[in-house]
């Protein structure tokens, strides 16, 4: 079957998680009708859901495809260097299921820097990368294991562009004789029958195993006759028969021979030479010192000096005796007890670099901007025309401090605190207040991207109360409109003496315009206010921050424009989703904060083209941002010491304007019905009062019995999609309990919409087998991103330890009950912190009673437990009122 249309109708990508990666599809619905069975794309779909070691273990058969995602890149690379590092092993035909490839530490530090940013990016480690080795390795042995023919068949049946190596090994080494520099020996491996491995023995050996069995030494020398048609060198040595024994070397044979390593190993030789020349330290190179002393002036336009060197290795060289090695003929020559390369187009490269370096540094002038991006690409940053060249940054004293200070915020010299900060901050959040301060002395944007719970809040209120108190100014924070009712708890909770004022229209009394007051430090509005508000533009404001960040990701949008369109002398971004996925987020994120760091949109954009090709892109990008931006992850051993198992919060939503309406109608209804009744029907109008305001609160169409629910008539929709939106860029999951069975099929109907996925509804209908079901699929593999419960359904008998986040929409307002739902997901077999988000309506009965609840529990948790909802109806009329009355926040 043909596809109808050409364009790209199935992707397949992968996210990494703490114990190995997930490999997802994404659909065009549209279009799914017209899927080609035999385009190679969909084959290799299939074979990763069968068993995705398997399928991942061939994809390095392949050469690179097209749809491969920057993960699945990533995860080619790794199977790409086990094929490579197999077929190496001389021994392999002896050892087959019972060989060891190791990862050497210097390969491990490689895959660790060269990560793509990609979701899971944080859980790459060591122990990650040598657990997902010994899988593919377990595939490659289970499939040799059963094979009938030889290895190199194997390898053969899979691609013709893998050399297995035959048997036979060069070595060179140095020698202590003045003539003879260094010698040569070539070996071969061989099975003793009592051994299990085989060992090296000298060439010539081979002659006396093999005698009379040409057939089977031809078969060992076949590498070293196909080396020897592209080498004049090696086939003079066979003809003469010097090949099967030791022999001394010049220098210039010895450069002959390493010159010509590529020849042998193409033919399947393995060659082992001394170290210096597989690490290119006999090699003259340029390097550049930058930032020795610290500039006058902060912020990415300071100058920095900057200057050239020469270097062999570690080892310090001068101009003239560089020019002393283009005197001499080609070949190797001993400097300072250490053998050099003297290659003379190379030299003169160098040479030339050298000298237009050299002019630069006294003519031209280095911002620490330039210094920063030459992480990225120092050839064009000093426009050296060639890329052949190896050039070296070497970081001055001033600018080596100060990015390893900022890099591990733990070191800095501590400024305390103000006395009118009421927190203690924890270890973590202590370092960040210090990295903020520190990045504002500096004049950087600073992007604080701390996991989602771990208090990115209390650290900018930290910091902006600092500067309130000992330099003043003006701050302006951006941010959702769910989130402002958070933002005004902490702020009073923390920094009660912070002064602020909400720039939003639910906050305008009539006809009143928005205006920015003199007498606040902090002016909050959200991301749609500030396209409107044309005031924000006018001033310069001391500090700008946007929380939630990801909101000007898109640099195209006229959002994102009229946000970079402010001028602030600091620019903070919030964000606990800093770099997934597509790095056209993370320019736009920089572009905010530190403009021109990543140059202009297109020049990112063809430095990003070239990022997959090695890895070793991803690695420089990774140096050069590091330093503004602080990420701590709740998987991080250090962090998890410094918190609880179980993380509670309160996440403050704002009524829409049809939730107050309804609310205050209800409010005077309530009014005139209280004055009449008594007794037993009291009683029940109260709790039947409280229900009608907790289905307002959660959305205006349940409390009205109407089936639409649009989510920007209630804050909790809204407040909701901030959470769920972070926590599905993450791929982790969630449990969403509501006490009201008619809300699960409606939040899971919004949730949809959030996740690009259905997830699982689960209630008092919901048959046994089937619960069973959805639980071992929720706990499995696939990722199911939430799952809605009611809370009587839910709460008891689950086990549902794949989720790390739990919602209570609306509250029951008894905390046994909570918590046992809560241990739904925080229980036996949790490997992560949980946490709870409880979501809490500003203004309304629901915050009143969240505060009553939280000091009753200090006092007689066990009595509050055991009595519900009862206790309220003991209140007398006035206090009932004063309980339900909107608060002063809401109009």
């Amino acid at each position: 079957m043909s596809l109808v249309k050409s364009r790209k109708i199935r992707e397949l990508n992968a996210y990494f998680t703490p114990v190995g990666f997930v490999i997802e599809e994404t659909t065009d619905d549209i279009d799914k009708l017209q899927i080609d069975q035999q385009d190679p794309l969909n084959e290799w779909i299939g074979q990763f859901e069968a068993n995705k070691y398997i399928a991942l273990f061939h994809l390095g058969f392949l050469e690179k495809e097209k749809w491969f995602s920057p993960a699945i890149e990533y995860l080619y690379h790794i199977v790409d260097l086990l094929i490579k590092k197999l077929s190496k092993q001389s021994d392999l035909e002896f050892s087959r299921e019972s060989v060891q490839v190791e990862l050497i530490e210097e390969e491990l530090n490689r895959l660790k820097e060269e990560v793509p940013f990609v979701i899971g990016a944080e859980y790459v480690d060591a122990t990650w990368l040598q657990a997902l080795w010994e899988k593919l390795l377990a595939v490659f042995r289970m499939e040799i294991r059963t094979y009938e023919g030889t290895v190199s068949r194997y390898f053969a049946e899979y691609s013709s562009n893998i050399n297995v190596v035959g048997r036979v090994f060069f070595h060179l080494v140095e020698n202590k004789e003045e003539q003879y520099p260094f010698a040569f020996m070539a070996t071969y491996s061989t099975k003793p029958v009592k051994s299990k491995k085989a060992v090296h023995t000298p060439l010539k050996n081979a002659l006396v195993e093999f005698k009379g069995d040409e057939k089977t030494l031809l078969a060992l020398m076949a590498t070293v006759i196909k080396a020897a048609e592209q080498s004049r060198f090696i086939s003079e040595l066979l003809e003469s028969g010097e090949l099967f024994s030791p022999l001394k070397l010049t220098n210039k044979e010895a450069y002959t021979f390493l010159k010509e390593i590529v020849i042998y190993e193409g033919a399947g030789i393995m060659c082992r030479v001394p170290d210096w020349w597989r690490k290119s330290n006999n090699s003259v190179r340029l390097s550049v010192t930058i930032g020795e002393k610290e500039p006058a002036k902060v912020g990415l336009d300071a100058i920095m000096d900057f200057s050239p060197s020469l270097k062999i290795g570690d080892e310090a060289l001068t101009e003239q005796e560089l020019r002393d090695f283009l005197a001499m003929a080609e070949g190797l020559v001993q400097y300072k007890g250490k053998w050099v390369e003297v290659n003379k187009e190379k030299l003169e490269v160098v040479l030339q670099a050298f000298e237009k370096v050299k002019d630069l540094a006294k003519d031209e002038v280095l911002s620490l901007g330039d210094a920063m991006r030459m992480e990225l690409n120092i050839n064009k940053v000093l426009d050296l025309s060639s890329e052949e060249i190896e050039v070296s940054i070497s970081n001055g004293q001033w600018f080596r401090n100060m990015k390893e200070t900022l890099i591990h915020p733990m070191s800095m010299q501590k400024v305390d605190t103000v006395p009118s900060f009421q927190a203690t901050l924890r270890a973590y959040q202590e370092s960040g207040f210090q990295w903020l301060y520190k990045m504002s002395q500096l004049g950087f944007g600073a992007c604080l991207a701390d996991d989602m719970g771990l208090g990115k809040t209390v650290q900018i209120i930290a910091f902006l109360e600092y500067t309130r108190i000992h330099y003043g100014g003006k701050a302006l924070l951006i941010l959702p409109a769910s989130l402002i009712g958070n933002w005004q708890k902490e702020i009073e909770k923390f920094a009660p003496e912070l002064t602020y004022q909400i720039l939003h229209k639910s906050d305008r009394k009539g006809a009143e315009e928005l205006c920015v007051s003199d007498s606040a430090f902090l002016c909050i509005t959200t991301y749609g206010m500030a396209v409107r508000l044309e005031e924000l533009k006018n001033r310069q404001w001391d500090f700008l921050i946007l929380d939630e960040a990801q909101a000007i990701k898109n640099p195209g949008t006229k959002q994102t424009k009229a946000i970079k369109g402010i001028p602030a002398k600091m620019k903070i971004a919030m964000t606990g989703t800093p770099i997934e996925n597509r790095l056209s987020d993370l320019w736009s994120l920089f572009d905010f904060l530190n403009q021109g760091l990543l140059g202009t949109a297109k020049e990112f954009t063809n430095f990003t083209k070239g990022l997959t090709d090695d890895g070793i892109g991803y690695a420089k990008l990774r140096k050069m941002i590091n330093p503004f931006v602080l990420r701590r992850l709740k998987t991080d051993k250090k962090i998890i010491s410094d918190l609880p198992d179980k993380l509670e919060m309160n996440e403050y939503a704002t009524l829409s304007k049809k939730q107050v309406a309804l609310y205050k109608q209800l409010l005077e209804q309530i009014a005139v019905k209280l004055e009449e009744a008594e007794g037993i029907e009291r009683k029940g109008l109260i709790l039947s009062s409280i229900m009608k305001f907790k289905q307002i609160c959660n959305h205006p169409d349940q409390y009205l019995g109407r089936e639409e629910f649009k989510p920007e008539n209630s804050g909790k929709f809204e407040q909701l999609r901030e959470i769920c939106e972070t926590i599905y860029v993450k791929r982790e999951r969630v449990l969403v309990f509501t006490q009201f069975r008619e809300m699960t099929e409606p939040i899971s109907d919004f949730l949809k919409n959030i996740f690009l996925k259905e997830g699982f509804v689960l209630h008092g209908g919901t048959p046994i087998k089937k619960r069973n079901q959805m639980v071992e699929q929720f706990n499995g593999e696939q990722y199911i991103p939430y799952m809605v419960l009611s809370l009587k359904a839910g709460g008891v008998g689950l086990n549902l330890t794949a989720a790390n986040h739990v919602i209570h929409f609306d509250r029951w307002w008894n905390p046994a009950v909570e918590n046992q739902a809560t241990d739904r997901a925080f229980r036996i077999g949790q490997t992560k912190n949980v946490m709870v988000h409880k979501f809490v309506t500003k203004g309304t009965v629901e915050e009143k009673i969240d505060a009553m609840i939280e000091a009753k529990q200090k006092l007689a948790g066990d009595i509050l437990s055991a009595s519900g909802e009862q206790w309220i109806t003991e209140y007398n009329n006035e206090e009932l009122m004063q309980l339900f009355v909107l608060g002063g926040d809401v109009k």
